[in-house]
């Protein structure tokens, strides 16, 4: 969706349609759940609403009401949300890469980007601070991004404006010594190879000090060196945290949820120290990789798993 190459709407659809196809027995609430009572198994939910501030790019939240809804089972797949681990100026500066709107303000940033740096009165110094985008994180999110935006350049921007395509340069930031350090070393190297052919420049052992207006400050855990770099669009996708529903489920049972990083589940997608609590995706703490293939094996699975013990349920109470 940032380049492009997917529309919002070929990804997305309404939950009132899931619902209505699947009958009476589903009830859906818009709203945010912020707390949770494992003894009596109830949620409090509160249902905000927004009003946008005086400044335009501000949107103020406030709880319009609140409800409580108790349940038997409860399946917890509340995701995670982006990791600034503390960096200065990234929450003012970056663009993210977790939600639909995220998309939706990159995707207009690249475009202004584009048509800025096409003005001819601007300096040659301007014009390619505009064009330099930068990716922070070489894990699965960041190397995707950063080849899409290769490809736009190649295949659209080279049609559209081909005095301004060969001036854009992609650069990817990486903390570690190389990219993808989950993944199969051939993987690696086959990925910075890439990278190196279609002139995508890689920075590994180098971290963000600080993202300023214009430029962000960067170190080198080899030489200890910083550097200033100059820049146009900065995205982030260097990491991922819990919701804050996953850390107040954790605070419920202190003694045994005690990883910052999330809900720690077993090989059953239990929640250790809950009853009747089930967890999945990037909320969670386990063996498996933190994609959406593994979330999506893992509903499927959960999905059987709990209707097989309602099927044994019914079973035993006609008996």
């Amino acid at each position: 969706c940032t380049v492009g190459t997917t529309e919002n709407r070929s990804i997305m659809e309404p939950i009132r349609h899931i619902v209505g196809r699947h009958g009476k027995n589903i009830r859906f609430y818009e709203a945010q759940c912020t707390d949770i009572d494992t003894a009596t198994k109830e949620l409090v939910l509160e249902r905000l609403s927004e009003k946008d501030s005086e400044d335009s790019a501000a949107v103020q939240r406030t709880v319009a009401s609140t409800t409580r809804i108790s349940y038997d089972y409860l399946v917890v797949g509340v995701g995670g949300t982006y990791n600034t681990f503390g960096t200065p100026g990234v929450q003012e500066h970056a663009f993210f890469l977790k939600e639909m709107g995220d998309a939706s303000k990159l995707r207009r940033r690249l475009k202004d980007t584009i048509e800025k740096a096409s003005f001819g009165s601007i300096s040659k110094e301007e014009r390619n601070r505009l064009l330099h985008m930068v990716v922070v994180g070489g894990g699965p999110t960041g190397v995707e991004f950063a080849g899409e935006l290769h490809d736009l350049i190649e295949e659209d921007l080279s049609k559209w404006v081909p005095e301004l395509a060969k001036e854009v340069k992609i650069t990817l930031i990486e903390a570690l010594p190389h990219v993808l350090p989950s993944f199969d070393k051939k993987l690696v190297d086959y990925t910075q190879q890439m990278f190196k052919k279609n002139g995508i420049q890689l920075m590994t052992s180098t971290t963000v000090k600080e993202v300023k207006d214009t430029a962000l400050v960067v170190r080198s855990t080899d030489t200890g060196l910083e550097t200033e770099i100059p820049y146009g669009t900065i995205v982030w996708a260097a990491g991922i945290r819990a919701r804050e529903f996953a850390h107040t489920l954790r605070s419920k049972v202190p003694e045994i949820q005690n990883n910052g990083r999330g809900l720690i589940i077993d090989d059953y997608l239990r929640v250790k120290g809950t009853p009747n609590i089930w967890a999945l995706g990037d909320c969670t703490v386990s063996k498996n990789a933190p994609l959406a293939q593994v979330a999506s094996q893992q509903g499927k699975w959960l999905a059987k798993a709990l209707n097989s013990m309602a099927k044994d349920e019914q079973q035993l109470a006609d008996a």
